[in-house]
């Protein structure tokens, strides 16, 4: 298949785009490259994908050394142009959209950022969609949606019109964006909402990056709540084993899909949201251990109050998930704080 995927020097874009490579497919990347956090990071991950930093001109789609048939643009979502002519030149068959302003906290300060990215660059991804004979968009939502929910665990089944930051906000509207253009122009689409990735690679605002490199630097972890927060702390390659599989089953739409009791999950038109978590919610104080553990050394503990915009616990329900895809991320945490520390030891050559 051609598959385009966005947000490819980025943490889930850049496994994605690694796991669709090695089984062959015929992948373009996409990335604007900004500096929300280190952008050196973001050229290592294109590196490390035969892209090199000094080849990188916005808008040339350039050709990656290590895959034949991978290649990388730098555009971006929000230059409307530059993705229609990209779209309508390679008529990719799939668009894998995992390209978003990220981060809860930053959207207390800079909402602009986000209504840019996850809402004009989404509507760009969905008119590119509908006039290039794309045959399903996948694009990544957050389990930040369900927001005020205190249902446990979280179902895809839930009312989650009750957010707690713009972020959750933005990708609440992306489902509703993405169920309006399956219903007007049967463009089969499906959203995943992720619970707290981590892993190799990964975001250096995210916590067991900030912890990690805290501990080896002596400086003290703030722990938020005072350390009453659970997480479905969910391993990147799980997640992205998780994309695979609904990249290739696109939903055909729900015949039993009432409206007079509508389940938001799903729907008559080709329409389908999924949780991708663990399934198994993690104690913070119990991840910091096991970050101590892995490193053979104490965290020095600043205990704070529940940040705004953050929930006190996430758990996913991934009922949906096995039923239709016959999967279910298994990834304990212990091993996976141990891929990631050696990773980030090897890395940074710590």
């Amino acid at each position: 298949m051609k598959v385009l995927v966005t947000g490819t020097a980025g943490f889930i874009g850049y496994h994605a785009a690694k796991k669709l490579i090695e089984r062959g497919d015929d992948v373009t990347g996409l990335d604007v490259i900004n500096d929300y956090y280190d952008i050196s990071l973001k050229y290592s991950r294109l590196m490390h994908s035969g892209i090199e930093k000094d080849s990188i001109e916005y808008g040339k789609k350039i050709e990656s050394r290590k895959h034949p048939n991978y290649s990388f643009i730098k555009l971006d979502l929000k230059d409307k142009k530059g993705l229609d002519d990209l779209c309508k030149a390679e008529k990719f068959d799939i668009i894998c959209n995992l390209a978003a302003q990220a981060g809860v906290r930053y959207s207390l300060t800079n909402p602009e950022a986000y209504i840019d990215s996850n809402i004009v660059g989404f509507l760009n991804i969905l008119e590119a969609s509908r006039y290039n004979g794309v045959k399903h968009l996948v694009y990544a939502s957050s389990s930040s949606v369900y927001g005020a929910n205190e249902s446990l665990p979280f179902s895809t089944s839930d009312n989650v019109d009750h957010p707690i930051s713009l972020y959750a906000a933005s990708k609440k509207s992306n489902e509703l964006m993405a169920h309006v253009y399956s219903h007007l122009f049967n463009i089969p689409s499906t959203g995943l909402r992720f619970f707290t990735v981590y892993g190799p690679w990964g975001r250096p605002d995210m916590a067991l990056f900030i912890f990690t490199k805290a501990i080896l630097e002596n400086r003290p972890v703030d722990i938020f709540n005072y350390g009453n927060m659970l997480r479905d702390f969910t391993y990147v390659d799980d997640i992205t084993e998780g994309v695979i599989r609904v990249i290739d089953s696109p939903p055909a739409g729900n015949k039993l899909w009432d409206g007079k009791d509508p389940n938001p999950s799903s729907s008559r038109s080709p329409y389908k949201i999924y949780n991708i978590g663990n399934n198994a919610p993690v104690k913070l104080m119990d991840f910091v251990e096991a970050i101590e553990e892995k490193l053979g050394k104490k965290a020095v503990k600043n205990m704070l109050p529940l940040q705004a915009g953050d929930v006190p616990e996430t758990f996913a329900d991934v009922h949906d998930l096995i039923e239709d895809m016959h999967y279910k991320p298994s990834t304990d945490i212990k091993t996976g704080i141990s891929r990631f520390i050696d990773w980030y030891l090897d890395y940074y050559k710590v």
